[in-house]
């Protein structure tokens, strides 16, 4: 070709090879270098590490260094472990003691519950009708029905006197059989009243007659003992007590215990009123009873002499064979002898948070008030409101206070068993005055719980102190209250606590060691 306007083909070929070897950009032209010559990215291959062979690690294997690695940190791992087995040991020891947990007996596990009306308490008027209500009375988490009496006798009488037979009239043995099977099953125990001449005049009759009372009463108990009752109680308790034979009951109750097959230990409940704390005190000693049921809060009214008794009595006798009630010796209601609607409230705290079994009547747990000498009939509105709504206002107001009494019951009773402090804690007074009470209840590291009681017609300020078991702390919680001023889940002070009349709180505060 000319040189004016053609290409020489050997410059062609020169180009095309160019275009071959210059590599090539994103948009796939090709790069050239200005100097003419050419990048070629190689893909370099991924090199994977192996480690070393079976055949190098034995080489290396037994050479002095790697020997002397081993050992060291062979070395540092024993000295790790000992190092921490050293610390746990340190930590076990140093750690505070817990404190070992108390035995304690069925009637020790919540509170027990009379029905010695079964007229009044159900609308059959037997027993049978009390079977219907278990489920109610385990919600109240009810660990004892006290029944009766209800066995055959005519008042003052004798000779008429059967404990082994039931009163047609308030049921058969076979329902009381079903009653405590379907009871059981509830972990609700029975126990039956076999004071003989409870329709007399004196309880034990009179004129001599006692070894041949107490022989009827040892036959029976044991009889209903081993149908599988769990406990007998018998009222007046120093006249029983002060007869010659009385050893001779303890030891039936005693040695039916011996029996491996029975479910539960068995309880002889014995009860007494009038009596001072002395008498209390020595009557839990000598009548060898597993739970004695008095009236001492009832007698007592003072501030300052209940906490008295209550301390010596708790000094002289194990708390598992106290039962404090406000009523039950005496067959009285609570709301009679609290006077007010307001005390209710302040008594069930009362005795669900002192040391012991507390003990109620029926019908205690609504505030139910006997307006005569009769029994009053139990009320099982609480569950129908819209049926009282209808009758008028006033009747509703009254099914709502009773609501309101039920479900306080329940939240103390169901607080006493979760709680060990309250359950088998010990007790300290903190303060006391004319008409109010404040004490701690306390056990090994859970949580303490004060309570404070103003059962005086006036306000009243309890000061704390703190005692050699347990340094209070400035304040604590609320945690349950009836006073409108002290609301639950707040912090109240423990300098002071001012209660308005009629008005208790609880108060709880953490271990601290």
């Amino acid at each position: 070709m000319t040189k004016e306007g053609e290409l020489d083909i050997k410059d062609l070929e020169l180009i095309d090879m160019d275009s071959e070897t210059q590599p090539m950009t994103a948009d796939g032209a090709v790069a050239a270098e200005k100097n003419g010559t050419v990048k070629i990215k190689v893909p370099e291959e991924e090199v994977k590490f192996t480690g070393l062979s079976k055949d190098e690690l034995m080489k290396v294997a037994g050479t002095a260094g790697w020997v002397r690695t081993r050992w060291v940190l062979l070395g540092l791992f024993w000295l790790g472990w000992l190092g921490m087995l050293a610390g746990a040991i340190v930590i076990i020891v140093q750690a505070p003691r817990c404190q070992p947990i108390p035995e304690m007996n069925w009637w020790n596990d919540g509170p027990l519950y009379q029905i010695d009306d079964l007229a009044a308490f159900t609308e059959e008027g037997q027993i049978k009708g009390v079977e219907d209500k278990l489920d109610m009375l385990n919600q109240l988490k009810v660990k004892g029905l006290l029944l009766g009496p209800f066995h055959q006798a005519q008042a003052n009488q004798l000779s008429t006197l059967d404990l082994q037979k039931i009163d047609p009239t308030k049921g058969t043995l076979e329902e009381l059989q079903s009653l405590m099977e379907k009871a059981h099953k509830k972990g609700i125990s029975v126990v039956l009243d076999l004071t003989p001449n409870y329709l007399g005049n004196k309880p034990w009759f009179s004129g001599g007659k006692s070894v041949e009372v107490l022989e009827k009463l040892k036959e029976a108990a044991k009889y209903w003992l081993d149908l599988g009752v769990d406990g007998i109680k018998v009222s007046d308790l120093g006249a029983a007590s002060a007869m010659a034979d009385w050893p001779s009951i303890p030891d039936t109750t005693l040695n039916n215990d011996t029996e491996t097959e029975l479910p539960r230990k068995k309880a002889l409940i014995g009860v007494v009123s009038g009596k001072s704390v002395s008498q209390v005190s020595e009557l839990l000693n000598t009548s060898s009873v597993n739970l004695l049921v008095s009236d001492l809060l009832t007698n007592i009214t003072g501030g300052l002499e209940r906490a008295q008794a209550i301390e010596l009595l708790l000094e002289r006798n194990d708390q598992r064979n106290v039962g404090w009630t406000l009523g039950v010796a005496t067959s009285t209601h609570l709301a009679n002898e609290a006077k007010t609607p307001e005390l209710v409230k302040l008594y069930q705290l009362l005795l669900f948070t002192l040391p012991g079994t507390p003990v109620f009547l029926y019908g205690d747990e609504i505030g139910l008030q006997a307006q005569g000498k009769e029994s009053p009939m139990m009320l099982w509105d609480i569950e129908k409101p819209e049926e009282v709504a209808a009758v008028n206002k006033t009747a509703e107001a009254d099914r709502q206070a009773r609501e309101e009494n039920r479900n306080w019951f329940k939240t103390l009773s169901d607080l006493r068993g979760k709680e060990r402090s309250l359950l088998h804690g010990e007790y300290h007074t903190l303060n006391s005055s004319g008409s109010a009470l404040a004490y701690l209840r306390l056990w090994d590291q859970s949580d303490r719980y004060v309570v404070a009681v103003n059962w005086g017609s006036a306000p009243a300020t309890l000061t704390p102190r703190s005692t050699g078991k347990a340094e209070l702390p400035t304040e604590a919680v609320v945690r349950l209250s009836t006073d409108s001023e002290l609301k639950a889940e707040t912090m109240v002070s423990l300098k002071a606590i001012t209660l308005g009349p009629g008005r208790g709180v609880l108060l709880q505060f953490p271990f601290t060691s």
